[in-house]
């Protein structure tokens, strides 16, 4: 399975959501109209959580976007378990789309 890299724009380091109250522990900044994506990647939380739904690895991830690291993987699972109504929300907003 492919993994489908959308052209957001860039991601700015640093810990805090924009709009909203400071996530601590997690490397995570809404861009891009405010969907949570992984700092310095660009890519969103939601994109790598639906892949882990369909059965990527975190292997297959890592090989496939160069980008990614593992301490990345562990901030976006730690962003989807701490948010999943708003991951799945934005799964279906996006796969619908």
């Amino acid at each position: 399975m492919g993994i489908r890299r959308p052209a957001y724009e860039g991601a700015v380091s640093g810990f805090a959501r924009t709009g909203a109250s400071r996530v601590r522990g997690y490397a995570i900044r809404c861009v891009c109209g405010g969907e949570p994506c992984l700092v310095r990647t660009r890519i969103p939380v939601w994109l790598l959580e639906q892949a882990r739904r369909l059965g990527t690895s975190e292997q297959q991830l890592l090989e496939a976007c160069p980008a990614l690291r593992a301490e990345d993987l562990v901030n976006a699972w730690a962003y989807v378990r701490s948010h999943p109504s708003e991951i799945a929300e934005q799964i279906v907003r996006n796969e619908s789309a």
